[in-house]
Order: C-alpha cells, then sequence, then structure tokens
C-alpha cells in the first residue's frame, strides 16, 4: 500500500508540474501576442490601461465635442421657427386688421350705383394715419363713434379746412363750384349744407353716391367726420368676382 500510495504522489506531482508548464506557456505566448498588437509603453501619458485591450476606431474627421453642437442647433433652430410662427400668427391675426387692412362689407344702397348692398371690400388703414386722404377717397367710418360698432361707407367731398356749401343740387367747395359726376342723381335735399360749412383742421364732409337716400354730412345726426372716427380707406372690391377690382 505504501508504494502504491508513493507512486500515485509522484505521478499527481508529475501531472501538476506539467499544468504549470502549460500555463506559463500561455501566459507569454499572450504577453507576444499583446506585445504585437499594442507595443506602445504603459507609461506612455496618453496611454491607459483601456487602450491595450480596446481597438481604436477609425478617425472620421468630426470629433465628439464636435457633434454635440448639432443636436443643440437643431433645438435652437426649432425654437426659432416657433417664435417666428407665433409671431407671423400675431400679425396676421391683430397687427394687419387693425393698423394695416381689414375686409368689410357694404349695408345699404347709399353708395349706389359705385358699391351695391353687400358687397365685400378691402379697407386700408394707412392713409388717414399719414394724413394721405383726398378728395373721392371712399372712406369707412363711425359716425357715433369709435366705441359703437356701426360704421358708414361714404365718398370725401370737403376736406378739412374748406368751405362746403350745395345750392340749387351744385356742390361749392370754397365759393367755386365741384365738377363730379359720383352721383347717381340730381341733389334734392341740401339738408345742413344749405348754409356754408366751415370745416375744421381734423373734419371732413362726406356724402353717398346715392344722394338721395344717403344720410351723411348733410345731416345734423351725421355731420362733419372727424379724423379720429375714420376707420380706414376702401381700395379694393373681392365680391362679388363680376365686380371685382379697384374701387374708383
Amino acid at each position: 500500500m505504501k508504494v502504491l500510495y508513493r507512486v500515485l504522489t509522484v505521478y499527481m506531482a508529475e501531472i501538476e508540474r506539467k499544468f504549470h508548464m502549460s500555463y506559463k506557456a500561455d501566459e507569454n505566448d499572450k504577453s507576444e501576442i499583446d506585445t504585437e498588437v499594442a507595443p506602445r509603453p504603459v507609461n506612455n501619458e496618453y496611454t491607459t490601461e483601456k487602450d491595450d485591450f480596446e481597438l481604436e476606431e477609425p478617425y472620421n474627421g468630426i470629433s465628439v465635442k464636435e457633434q454635440e453642437p448639432v443636436v443643440k442647433s437643431n433645438a435652437k433652430g426649432f425654437i426659432y421657427d416657433l417664435i417666428f410662427y407665433a409671431v407671423l400668427i400675431f400679425v396676421c391675426i391683430y397687427i394687419l386688421p387693425n393698423f394695416v387692412i381689414q375686409r368689410t362689407i357694404v349695408d345699404g344702397s347709399s353708395m349706389a350705383n359705385t358699391l351695391l348692398d353687400g358687397e365685400h371690400l378691402y379697407v386700408e388703414k394707412l392713409s388717414y394715419r399719414f394724413d394721405a386722404l383726398d378728395r373721392y377717397d371712399i372712406i369707412l367710418f363711425y359716425p357715433y363713434g369709435r366705441e359703437n360698432e356701426e360704421y358708414y361707407v361714404k365718398r370725401i367731398i370737403g376736406l378739412p379746412g374748406e368751405t362746403v356749401q350745395i345750392i340749387d343740387s351744385d356742390i361749392y367747395i370754397n365759393g367755386e363750384i365741384l365738377e363730379e359726376n359720383f352721383g347717381k342723381d340730381p341733389i334734392e335735399e341740401p339738408g345742413r349744407a344749405d348754409e356754408p360749412i366751415i370745416l375744421g383742421k381734423d373734419e371732413f364732409f362726406v356724402m353717398g353716391d346715392n344722394r338721395n337716400v344717403s344720410k351723411d354730412s348733410r345731416t345734423e345726426e351725421v355731420g362733419n367726420v372727424k379724423k379720429e372716427n375714420i376707420g380706414g380707406r376702401a381700395i379694393f372690391r373681392i365680391k362679388p368676382l363680376s365686380r371685382f377690382g379697384t374701387l374708383e
């Protein structure tokens, strides 16, 4: 039994010796491979242990730091677009109709045959702000003040500072007859204009083209139209399409 035990002990020792020799050989082979793949010295200031076990990706000319701003740039672009469209909507909904141009509808026949009941017009709001209104312009105004929604559409006959009077169906401006042919029919009722009317520096005398139907500056109810109550100048008819076009 002792002999068998000693034989087994020697045999196990020999197997263990061979195993250690094989393990050392494997480590030497691995060291040689590592040396060939990554010959850089361990003490190199740009080398880390991670570098020894990972292959570097090919350099494509764009660093990570250069790629990061792309996301930020896209976010900024989205914000700028959002602001732009918000401003555009605000301009279209509020600025344009209140300060530049608006759409309005003719109500009644006081401007026939130039404008007919139900026609749709574009009214620009810049002329009266810059004192650019002229004789014969068709204006929209609020006869009872801007706090009242009711508006009239009439034609300017007398300008600020002028004297207006109607004698025998003829209109006189500063004592001289006004040659015009906008009236549908001869004037039958001069109203308050049977006496000279002196306009203030911010007042206009207006009349409808359908002179014998129109309620305008000849009546005490409407009187002279102050600049502050003018809403704009009618410039374009958009409906009906058969009468589409600019206004005289």
